[in-house]
């Protein structure tokens, strides 16, 4: 050890020695960096990166030994074989390039040090080659036990650097595995010029030019560090490239990529550390569930990609207009989610006014002006639910609740909203379940001619009767229905089994159907329609489908391109609940109806109110001129049945002159009776 000091300390030139371990230094840094890119890619990257290692690394160690070589100053002429000498340049960086495909054939700390080991010996390759190349005037001998323990040193400790650094992220263990890579190479050197001694010879020899050395030492320095300077930028390059794009795929998975907001993933861990710091500082925490109203309706007229333009309009409005403690995100297709922390409850409030508004406001969406709305609910933390999803899910039963109530404020959760909502979800499922079990009935209605009190035909009325509630109006169970998507499986389901039984009746009375405004916007009703009358063998001319005029004056454009494809199967069609809602004329002169049925309300209160009689005298009036039958709904007294006459109704239908009934029980009531072959049946 004490010759080894001795050899640096007399034997070398200091200056180039501290240059040759700075250069060692920043080389191994650099070279056990690249060597941790090799072992987290792979294929051709992989490769790409163990070369670049391995020109670094060998580079490095080959500029330390020769700047090394510079600064022994063995008092004599010197030179060096410029064959073996850029051949020792290459024995460094193929036999690094050798040990990283070697390191990285198995995974692990051992097969990271055996790794290790042949790149001391590539080390100690180039170095003894170097000196070969290295030509001195005098007597030259070597010391054996320096050249093997030399040897022995550089494995050793270069096992020792790989093994350290493999995997390993933290600042402490890689710089001591830098150190040890230090160690390893200066100690390989010095120790093998330790073991070279030299005698010069007597004589007048040239003096060794000092100047020229040390420039030589600089240079050989400046272009190894150019090669590490190579080696680090690429390394930063490629760890700055990293860490972008790792925040992007990041930015990726906690947002939406079509409206950029916060994912639903994202929503629940920022709720979570919302709650945590809520529960250290005693505030509260809100959590707003957003369901848009009219946003099918966009969907279905304008088409998906105005509706995916509503919801980058929605969510610009929304990110926009965020403030300090709040946060909005996308749920998922039309739903939203927003979190508020506040302390006092008029906070939420007015978050959900501001809230409200946004999704009010009219936008331009293809050419056209449009405004969807939205059901708000609100759940408040810790108040209302303890965990993240108990205050989501009852966020979610408050907007349920403001949903069915047609409420575009903010509505509060409390035990009462719950057991309602619940009660509806219910029903939902029960729902669902009697259609798949067919539990459901029809019955049936006589329409009757008011002049001489013959049968016309029946409407068709879905009832249902719940194993445990008994008989639920279809009041209550249709919008349920149309909530939850069940409305074209039932009403496909009415009209199939309407048209089955009226294909049976005797006399073949017409039987009408009614179609919801969600089952009518269906492109695919008349394909639905022309297959159930192939199926049942029902005459197209004895259906009438039934319909509202909430149905028509969404997409009047569509709705008339699907009426006409119904009316050319020969199918009627009636106009339902004329005089509610909007009861235009423009209505009337557009789509092609073969029947108006009046309002009940109006039959209700002709006995009492002229506005009713004079209304009901209008619409009468209205239909003789434009030749459509007018049918009027809900006859349950000889007045009303009177009054009608004498305005010259031509139909009607009521508890007076009939009774929904099932099927079965119409032929005792003077209704069609079966055919031979469904009475056997």
């Amino acid at each position: 050890m004490l010759s080894v000091l001795g050899c640096i300390v007399y034997e070398n030139n200091l200056y180039l020695v501290f240059l040759a371990a700075i250069v060692c230094l920043l080389g191994s840094t650099v070279f056990l960096r690249l060597v941790q890119r090799t072992e987290n890619t792979g294929g051709v990257h992989r490769i790409g990166w163990q070369f670049l290692a391995a020109v670094a690394g060998g580079g490095s160690v080959w500029a330390t030994h020769f700047v090394g070589m510079l600064a022994f100053e063995p008092q004599a002429p010197v030179s060096f074989d410029p064959v073996i000498t850029v051949l020792s340049l290459v024995v460094a960086m193929v036999g690094l390039f050798v040990s990283l495909i070697i390191g990285n054939l198995r995974r692990g700390r051992v097969h990271a040090a055996v790794a290790g080991a042949f790149c001391g010996l590539s080390f100690a390759g180039m170095h003894y080659l170097g000196m070969f190349a290295y030509r001195v005037v005098g007597l030259v001998e070597w010391r054996m036990d320096y050249v093997v323990a030399s040897i022995l040193l550089t494995v050793v400790f270069t096992a020792a650097a790989r093994a350290l650094s493999w995997k390993v992220r933290k600042p402490k263990p890689f710089f001591a595995a830098v150190g040890l890579l230090v160690l390893a190479i200066i100690g390989l050197h010095f120790t093998g010029m330790t073991a070279f001694r030299v005698t010069p010879m007597t004589g007048v020899f040239p003096r060794v030019d000092s100047q020229a050395i040390m420039a030589l030492a600089l240079a050989i320095a400046v272009v190894a560090m150019i090669i590490v300077g190579m080696g680090a930028a690429s390394y930063l390059i490629d760890t700055k490239v990293r860490e972008e794009s790792k925040a992007q795929l990041h930015h990726m998975a906690a947002h939406d990529p079509l409206t950029g907001l916060p994912n639903r993933a994202c929503f629940r861990d920022y709720l979570e550390n919302v709650l945590d710091v809520a529960e250290g500082d005693g505030s509260q925490v809100g959590v707003i569930a957003i369901d848009l109203n009219r946003f099918k309706e966009v969907n279905d007229t304008l088409g998906h990609a105005a509706g995916d333009e509503v919801l980058k309009t929605l969510a610009q409005r929304l990110d926009q207009s965020l403030e300090q403690g709040e946060f909005i995100a996308r749920l998922g297709g039309d739903e939203f989610a927003a979190v508020r922390t506040f302390v006092d409850k008029e906070e939420m409030t007015a978050f959900g006014d501001k809230l409200a508004s946004l999704f009010s406001l009219p936008m331009k969406v293809v050419g056209m002006t449009t405004a969807v709305g939205a059901s708000m609910g609100a759940a408040v933390w810790p108040t209302d639910a303890a965990e993240p999803d108990e205050l989501l899910n009852n966020a979610d039963l408050a907007m349920y609740h403001a949903k069915h109530g047609l409420l575009e404020t903010l509505c509060f959760y409390d035990a009462d909203i719950a057991s309602e909502v619940r009660e509806r979800r219910q029903l939902a499922e029960d729902l669902r379940l009697a259609l798949e079990n067919d539990e459901l009935e029809v019955h049936y209605q006589v329409q009757m001619a008011l002049d001489g009190e013959h049968i016309h035909g029946y409407e068709a009325l879905l009832r249902w009767h719940h194993p445990e509630k008994g008989s639920i109006s279809p009041a209550v169970f249709i919008p349920i229905a149309e909530e939850n998507g069940l409305i074209g499986p039932v009403g496909a389901w009415v009209l199939r089994r309407s048209c089955r039984d009226a294909s049976h009746w005797l006399p073949p009375y017409r039987v009408a159907v009614n179609v919801s405004a969600v089952q009518f916007m269906d492109a695919n009703l008349p394909n639905l329609v022309q297959e159930v009358l192939l199926e049942t063998g029902l005459s197209p001319d004895r259906l009438e489908l039934e319909l509202t005029e909430t149905a028509l004056i969404k997409d009047q454009a569509r709705s008339l391109h699907i009426m006409r494809q119904i009316k050319a199967l020969g199918v009627g069609i009636a106009l339902d609940d004329f005089g509610t809602g909007y009861s235009s004329l423009g209505t009337l002169r557009t789509f092609p109806f073969d029947k108006i049925k009046l309002d009940k309300s109006f039959i209700d209160d002709v006995g009492q109110d002229r506005q009713s009689k004079a209304i009901i005298r209008a619409i009468l009036a209205l239909g003789k001129s434009l030749d459509i039958p007018v049918l009027a709904e809900g006859i349950e007294t000889s007045e009303q049945m009177e009054l009608l006459r004498a305005e010259g109704c031509d139909e009607g239908q009521g508890f007076l002159l009939g009774r929904p009934s099932p099927n079965s029980a119409l032929a005792g009531q003077g209704g069609p009776k079966q055919r031979k072959n469904e009475e056997a049946a």
